[in-house]
């Protein structure tokens, strides 16, 4: 990742539509921003919905381990409606080339059966861990009792035996409803703490914010240039050092998984924690809204 920039530190938003005629596309993050996983946050769809109705392009760009056709079942099933987004691309969509390139090697899939579309139609042959090629790690397998630290004797062995981890979403945690819980980001993480080599297939590496550029150009008819982007997210580590790394303005909404260190201070609070991280949003709100 690049190093922490040394521009100024967030400028405060009341609302997206005072910055909206700078921006051609907007890369938007889903749960924690257009969702928490168990409710639509109504006026951040609004939110999306204005941008479209303004000419701005909106791609969901998410760290869900499951191609964008489950995702958009997810969101109808949430009612946010087809008409808030252009496109969605996942790092499901992105870890899927990852699997192909291994056509054929036996993969232990560390993660619950939600997630087994990711390996709907590709030749990945699921075995034991004593079996495995490589890892295919989606997430925990009870992300509510469980903790990376739950596979340390697992990943150890990983290690040793000198396996690839393909991390399908490298998320450390995410708000479930206002529960934090861990991510398949946390199991990659201790798994290089203990040596072992990962791949990571989504923010905030740059192959899912290329993609998520292609599939907009395509649907513009356009190139779009980088000072005409913006990256909306919740998460520092994930969407505003992503945004950082593709060179696009970031925008941060503080009402996710940092909400506790940011809802309840004062702005000149939020000012120094943004201050003081790796990667200092160009903009910060509260929530999404118009």
């Amino acid at each position: 990742m690049p190093p922490k920039p040394t521009s100024p530190a967030a400028k405060a938003l009341t609302g997206f539509a005072q910055i909206a005629p700078a921006f051609d596309l907007c890369l938007c993050d889903i749960w924690g921003v257009v969702h928490n996983g168990v409710a639509a946050h109504r006026e951040a769809v609004e939110a999306l919905q204005a941008m479209r109705a303004r000419g701005t392009t909106v791609i969901l760009v998410t760290n869900a381990p499951r191609p964008r056709a489950a995702i958009e079942t997810q969101l109808a099933s949430l009612s946010v409606p087809r008409d808030a987004f252009d496109g969605i691309v996942t790092s499901g969509d992105v870890c899927r080339a990852l699997i192909e390139a291994r056509a054929g090697q036996p993969v232990y899939m560390l993660g619950p059966d939600r997630d087994l579309p990711l390996l709907a139609g590709l030749d990945a042959p699921r075995v034991s861990p004593e079996a495995a090629n490589y890892v295919l790690c989606t997430g925990l397998f009870d992300d509510e009792v469980e903790t990376a630290e739950t596979y340390a004797p697992l990943l150890a062995g990983f290690a040793a035996r000198g396996l690839t981890l393909i991390c399908a979403n490298p998320d450390l945690v995410v708000d479930r409803g206002g529960a934090i819980v861990p991510c398949a980001g946390s199991v990659a993480l201790a798994y290089e703490q203990v040596g072992g080599h990962a791949i990571y297939a989504g923010k905030p590496h740059p192959p899912i914010y290329e993609m998520a550029l292609a599939m907009a150009q395509d649907k513009r008819g356009a190139p779009v240039a980088r000072d005409r982007i913006c990256a909306i997210g919740d998460a520092i580590r994930t969407d505003i050092a992503g945004a950082h790394a593709f060179g696009v303005a970031g925008i941060m909404v503080m009402a996710g998984i940092h909400a506790q260190d940011l809802l309840e201070a004062s702005w000149d609070a939020r000012h120094d924690w943004l201050s003081r991280q790796d990667h200092v949003p160009t903009y910060a709100l509260p929530h999404l809204v118009w």
